[in-house]
């Protein structure tokens, strides 16, 4: 079983297609030139009578598949995953909540019976979740959904006509639009393949949004690659879902299921809190046994079936529960899957392709609400969402700061494109940290503020523009430009000089233009490399800025342990602003230093920390140690920050405790080349941005 990687004749796109067979086949291919009346251009019009045709002789080879003479029963092991995400679309990666693994014995007998028997399965959860799958979650589609599409046992979509069952050319519109040539090793047996567009009529009713690929010679469905109009999603929290479905030939004439990929998102209906969760499954099936005696009683009841739990907890699962997550690059969308929502994308690029409201409330994060903090007081604020054509999506927020008797606001517009995804925001008096590492989340910072005058924040404000343009699909590279006029901050709710809050850090005043390039490189699974590189200028002065970090994630398979190694750094000029000058020392790190004490146009700091679970997943322990240096250089920053250089190395050192699947941490830090000792309550990172 070999894959091959089918030659286009007639597109500048490449698409790779696995196939298999039961002998070894390799791909080769020519030139359009050489045979230039094979298929129509992509640009051809939709409904010619060749691809009519092609989908008519699909649409009868579909119905004599099940009566085929050398093709009387099969028999097939399956194996699968399904893991279940929480998501934000501008963090790097979801957040896995559940991993299941599935064993399914696969039956088919002519003319169309099927079973599957769940044989083995075994999950396990890394945060709490009630999440129930139905069962075609836990299986493999056997016949490419026959004529109508059906999944979540109709709770997700109930009837979407298949595009080549007998009635679909009266629903879809068709365009050829590739054709791809494979031959067997031997040299003499071809396999020639055409890619299909497929798009409804009409986007208000059930249909079926993508492309099929069809065997030249039978017309018989060698790939999927779908999702659906809004229409079709029964559940109002459907946000999309995508499916990719591979068959392999088999005897020489059957293509049958091999490798199929679906991804189900969802968010709340009326509220855009920029969070959904996802279920995404991933199963191979075979090899195959062909023609068999099987039982007719093997068919009777239910088509889905399962052993006992203690018989599918014991089975002998020839992978780890986590084996295809470190095989398939971590927890981001497949490149498969992402494929489809080019391909959709590029099939219907005027409509709105999200099952949700187009227009919902929106917030970013919890603080977005309300906060409070010494620099804008009491602040309430929300915002709109409204979804518009061609793959946009255009959020507006707004707040008043009652402390400052002033209001402040964003616009933003997203594109979500092939290639390249633009950014477009225009803002107004938003608030932002210098710094460079958070010392707390905007929730916790206003827990802090309100109860015990300690404000974590270094506040400043912006107005003015940013165009951001990010490499898809998974921003690898991007390129924003800024256009921003920099305000300082002041304390707004303390009386007098005896408050108990530190005091607020001027900035350098005045407009800025900038350009900064950001790429991330994932060195080796696990281990990712972000890189930041800016050049601008500010009143009279030019400045250029460069932030590098990486982390290590490891974890023992048995999850008997994790660790996590960082390493940050940072270089500026001398005539840098003030609001970017790197702060280190307390809180995420260098505990028990003074709360950003030390300052510097250049810095680094490392960090190490570890957790090994006591009682998982309620409780485990942690230990962690930091190490870091500025050097303020020729850099002079203002008098009342009251910051100064490290004067070399500074370290800390403490102990910790993990609460609740590792999303709350008490961590007790102590000062090294200094002293003191510090308590941090903090939530997860992969959390911290929701707050």
């Amino acid at each position: 079983m070999l894959v091959l990687i089918p030659i286009s004749l007639h597109s500048a796109r490449v698409v790779v297609l696995t196939l298999a067979t039961t002998i070894p086949i390799v791909a080769v291919g020519e030139l359009a030139a050489q045979n230039p009346t094979t298929v129509e251009p992509a640009s051809a019009a939709w409904n010619t009578p060749r691809v009519l045709e092609l989908i008519g002789r699909a649409t009868s080879q579909r119905q004599s598949t099940a009566i085929s003479e050398d093709l009387k029963t099969y028999r097939a092991d399956a194996r699968g995953y399904v893991y279940f995400f929480v998501d934000r679309p501008n963090e790097e990666e979801p957040v896995l909540v559940k991993a299941d693994q599935v064993a399914i014995d696969v039956l088919w007998g002519a003319p169309n019976s099927t079973r599957q028997t769940i044989v083995g399965r075994r999950d396990e959860e890394l945060l709490p979740t009630n999440i129930r799958y139905h069962l075609d979650h836990l299986t493999v589609v056997q016949d490419d959904f026959g004529d109508f599409i059906r999944l979540g046992d109709g709770d997700e979509v109930e009837a979407v006509l298949h595009p080549v069952a007998p009635s679909a050319p009266d629903t879809y519109d068709f365009q050829l639009a590739d054709s791809l040539r494979l031959m067997h090793s031997d040299g003499a047996t071809e396999v020639r393949v055409y890619e299909v567009l497929v798009r409804p009529r009409n986007f208000d009713f059930p249909g079926f949004v993508g492309a099929i690929y069809l065997d030249r010679d039978r017309a018989a469905i060698v790939r999927m690659n779908f999702s659906f109009t809004p229409a079709s999603y029964v559940d109002d929290y459907l946000d999309y879902i995508r499916i990719s479905l591979d068959n392999s030939l088999w005897m020489g004439a059957h293509w049958l299921p091999y490798r199929q990929e679906m991804e189900i998102r969802r968010e709340i209906p009326y509220f855009d809190f920029q969070a959904g969760s996802i279920i995404r499954g991933r199963f191979e099936i075979g090899p195959y046994d062909f023609n068999e005696t099987l039982s007719p009683s093997l068919f009777a009841g239910r088509t889905v079936q399962s052993v006992s739990p203690a018989q599918q907890r014991d089975f002998a699962f020839e992978r780890g529960l986590f084996d295809d997550l470190a095989e398939t690059g971590g927890l981001g969308t497949s490149p498969k899957l992402e494929g489809v929502q080019d391909q959709v994308r590029a099939v219907v690029e005027s409509e709105v392709m999200s099952g949700l409201a187009p227009v919902r409330f929106h917030g970013s994060q919890i603080s977005d609400f309300a906060r409070y903090n010494r620099a804008e007081g009491v602040f309430v604020g929300g915002g709109i969402t409204l979804r518009a054509p061609g793959g946009f999506t255009i959020r507006g927020t707004g707040g008043y700061a009652f402390g400052r008797s002033l209001a402040s606001g964003t616009l933003t517009l997203n594109g979500s494109h092939t290639g390249v995804s633009p950014v477009i925001a225009a803002y107004w008096d938003v608030m932002s940290d210098i710094g460079g590492h958070p010392g707390s989340t905007r929730l916790g910072n206003t827990i802090s503020s309100a109860a015990g005058a300690r404000d974590y924040l270094d506040p400043y404000y912006r107005r003015g523009a940013t165009v951001m343009l990010s490499l898809r699909p998974d921003a690898a590279l991007s390129v924003a430009t800024r256009f921003e006029d920099h305000r300082s901050a002041r304390d707004v709710v303390s009386d007098g000089p005896d408050t108990g809050f530190r005091p607020v850090r001027s900035i350098d005043e005045g407009t800025m233009v900038s350009v900064s390039v950001q790429a991330k490189t994932e060195v080796r699974p696990g281990a990712t490399v972000r890189t930041m590189v800016t050049g601008g200028r500010l009143a009279d002065s030019n400045y250029a800025v460069i932030t590098a970090d990486a982390d290590w994630q490891l974890e023992d398979a048995e999850r008997r342990w994790s660790l996590l190694t960082s390493v940050s750094a940072g270089l500026q000029n001398a005539d840098a602003p003030a609001q970017s000058l790197f702060l280190l020392g307390g809180r995420h790190t260098l505990m028990g230093h003074g709360y950003r004490l030390f300052v510097g146009q250049a810095y680094w700091l490392a960090r190490v920390e570890g957790t090994i679970p006591i009682r998982a997943p309620w409780l485990g322990l942690r230990a962690f140690t930091a190490l870091g240096s500025t050097y303020l250089g020729g850099a002079t920053p203002p008098v009342a920050w009251q910051a100064r250089d490290s004067n070399g190395l500074r370290g800390s050192v403490g102990l910790g405790l993990s609460i609740g699947w590792d999303t709350v941490r008490i961590d007790v830090g102590r000062a090294v080349w200094g002293t003191g000792w510090e308590a941090m309550l903090s939530v997860a990172p992969e959390f911290r941005s929701w707050m």
